[in-house]
Parts: structure tokens; sequence; C-alpha cells
């Protein structure tokens, strides 16, 4: 018999991953705070519950995909959680970002009722996730992986099993430490053609050509130039990101001077009330700075 599939979260990025699961013929349970959340699951076959306890009680895989580190241990842990429904045997998959130390603890304690975890946050915007392109990586026992990754290649195009429990978010945060240094550099790099008095477009358009070539410079670069920041990952959560970060640096003892500075931007980006905007606005923080303001 086919595992029974629950889906818990349906924002901006859980939506359309349960709808890509769903559309694979899945048998799905879903659960959202948000009555109006519901409707296209519902809508596409889905069966609504009432608490995250209900779709541990009706699923055997049961993925989550929520805010913030809180907001996992309370639908995972908290009165009327998963753990309360779900049964030996079945398995959570969070695919949030958060804190890779309270990944494991939330991983031990289902352990001690027979329930697997993994942990899978990803990686690709909403886009990727209408898409079924994104980036996931997965934290876990090896065997777990296995049996969940055939729903996973519904939702991503890169699944990569990283290594034990809490790797995947480890492995987030490098992810997100990477972006945040690009995309310091791509905003430099363009305030830098303009205040020369060349055209970002062309500079953009060479370096397109050539090593310094990413994809933030192809989507975020575009954005920057045009001063548009509709949000393909909002500034907010960028900030939390950050926050998980440089919490799990002072936990390890290690230094990222380049994270702080880019976490400092995002920290004044969402403190002047530009939070719902895209994360590359910081570039709006860099022009600032230098007095120049505009697009």
């Amino acid at each position: 018999m086919p595992d029974r599939l629950g889906f818990i979260g349906l924002g901006t990025m859980g939506r359309p991953m349960a709808l890509n699961l769903k559309r694979a013929g899945a048998e799905l349970s879903v659960y959202a705070r948000r009555a109006q959340a519901l409707a296209p699951l519902t809508e596409a076959g889905a069966i609504a519950c009432a608490s995250p306890a209900e779709v541990g009680r009706q699923a055997d895989i049961i993925f989550t995909m929520v805010s913030d580190t809180a907001d996992v241990e309370e639908v995972i842990l908290g009165a009327q959680g998963v753990s309360e429904g779900a049964r030996s045997g079945s398995v959570v998959v969070d695919m949030s970002t958060i804190s890779p130390a309270v990944t494991r603890s939330i991983a031990a304690r289902l352990a001690e009722q027979g329930v697997e975890m993994l942990d899978a946050p990803v990686s690709g915007g909403e886009q990727g996730a209408i898409d079924g392109t994104l980036s996931i990586m997965v934290g876990g026992a090896e065997s777990v992986f296995e049996r969940v990754r055939p729903w996973f290649a519904r939702m991503g195009r890169s699944i990569v099993h990283v290594g034990a429990s809490g790797a995947g978010q480890v492995c987030k945060a490098c992810n997100q430490v990477v972006i945040g240094h690009t995309l310091v550099g791509v905003g430099e790099a363009l305030l830098l053609a303009r205040a020369a008095g060349v055209d970002p477009l062309r500079v953009r358009e060479a370096l397109l050509g050539g090593f310094a070539q990413s994809r933030v410079l192809e989507v975020h670069g575009q954005r920057m130039i045009e001063g548009e920041y509709a949000p393909g990952f909002k500034a907010r959560l960028h900030q939390k990101d950050m926050r998980i970060i440089l919490e799990t640096a002072a936990q390890l003892g290690i230094a990222l001077p380049g994270a702080a500075v880019f976490a400092q931007s995002i920290n004044a980006l969402v403190g002047r009330g530009s939070g719902e905007l895209d994360s590359s606005a910081i570039h709006q923080i860099q022009l600032d700075l230098c007095g120049r303001g505009g697009p």
C-alpha cells in the first residue's frame, strides 16, 4: 500500500509544494491555520484536517513547511501537534528553515515514540515551488531518505542527502551565506557602475558572460537595476535565516564576518518597514549609504 501523505503549512511555498504532491497522485491530508489557505488543496482533492495531530493520525509521511523554529516545535511537539497523532514507523519531514540544533532535538523526541524525521529545507523560491524545481537538502537516516525520495522528486530537481539529522539545515545555512555574500557583491558592483557613469544594464550583461556569472546576478541584479522588489524571497524571512546562521556560528565558536555584514543590511531593510520586499532590496540600503537613493 503506498504511503499516505500529510502536509502542514500552506503558505507561499507550502501551497504549491503540496499541490505538486497531490497532482502526482498522493493521498494527501492537509492542515493550515487559515481556512482560505486550504481551499486550493481541498479543491484538488486533499482532505482538510482540524489539527496537526489529525494529519499525524491520517498520514504515514508528514511534511511541514512553516516560518520559524518555534513554529516547527509547535506543530510537531505542541498541543495537538503531529507527535500526538503520529504512529510508530511514520516519518516527519520538516522542509522549513530552522535551527540545526533544535532540529536534532525534535528528531530525538520523535525517535522516542518510533517516529523518524528528516530535515529537508529548500532553495529556489516561490517559482521553484510552483515549477517543482526546488533544491532540497536533506538530513537524516539514508534509509528514510530513500523512502521519501520519490516524493521529493515531485517537488524538486536537485535532491541531495547531505548527512545525519541537522545536516540539511546546516547546508541551507551555507546556502544563505553564499546568497547573502553574492547579493552584497552584486549590489556593490552595480553601485560602482552607476557612480562611475556606466550603464549598469550593460555591466550586468557583460558580467553574465564571464566568471562573475551567477543566478543572483541574473535575477537579483535585474531587480536592483529596475528597483522592482516584488518578493521571490521576503527580506523578513532572510533576516530570520541570518539570525539562525549567526546563532549557530556563535554556538560553534566561529566568525562569519561577511554573513554578519549582510545580516546588518537585512536588519536595516526590515527595520525601515520593507520586510515584505525581496531580500535583494538591500541594494536600496547600499544606495542610501552613499546618498544616492532611488532605484
